[in-house]
């Protein structure tokens, strides 16, 4: 798989909580140059963002993030806000607690009420592998495909780990029809990259294959 093919499949992402403006123009170039899915930015940022970009890049953002556990009223106005401001692509995390606690109506109603919320839009419903054993994984993949989102993503790449080969393989078995996957988290390199998108993804969550694109003189 060629380098443009892989990066083509980029959310180029900026979500740290030191991040300025000057620094998410500068990922916006970048998406820009290397032609990535789209930016993947903090909410505050999203309007300047599209400003910006006007119609040469998709702008995604973060809803209920990174820890999931806002009411659900207040994740469905903070995709309300971000479509508002021009987001394409929407990212929220799940209520983890309300999955541990088997509230499985709970966390599907809250994953179709943003769905609803942003129509069109794409919706990727982060569930967080890292903090889920191979049951509430699996139960995420039906959740998901319950709820009509549009991918089911590993991570906020703010817990303790990130995608995993083997997580993506077992999304892959048990999404349901029309749902796709996002790795994110700890993508090293485009080797595996490309291997994430062999076992099923295709997304990934990275600023990192564009630093390498970039020091490497890639394109």
């Amino acid at each position: 798989m060629i380098y443009q093919e892989i990066l083509a499949r980029v959310d180029h992402t900026l979500l740290a909580q030191t991040a300025t403006w000057e620094e998410i123009r500068r990922l916006c170039d970048d998406a820009v140059f290397y032609h990535t899915a789209s930016v993947c930015i903090p909410p505050c940022f999203v309007k300047k963002a599209r400003d910006y970009l006007g119609n040469r890049l998709n702008v995604c953002t973060v809803i209920g993030f990174p820890n999931g556990n806002h009411t659900t009223r207040a994740k469905v106005f903070e995709a309300e806000d971000a479509l508002n401001n021009g987001a394409d692509e929407l990212d929220m995390v799940i209520n983890i607690g309300a999955l541990k606690e088997k509230k499985y109506d709970y966390v599907e109603r809250e994953i179709r009420a943003i769905k609803e919320t942003a129509e069109s839009h794409v919706l990727k419903v982060i569930i967080e592998t890292c903090l889920l054993d191979k049951e509430e994984k699996i139960r995420m993949c039906e959740i998901v495909t319950n709820a009509g989102a549009d991918y089911i993503k590993t991570s906020t790449g703010f817990a303790a780990g990130g995608a995993t080969f083997e997580d993506v393989e077992l999304f892959r078995r048990h999404v349901g029809k029309g749902v796709r996957i996002k790795a994110a988290g700890g993508i090293q390199s485009f080797a595996d990259a490309e291997r994430f998108i062999e076992l099923g993804a295709s997304r990934l969550g990275t600023s990192r294959l564009v630093k390498i694109a970039k020091k490497e003189n890639i394109l």
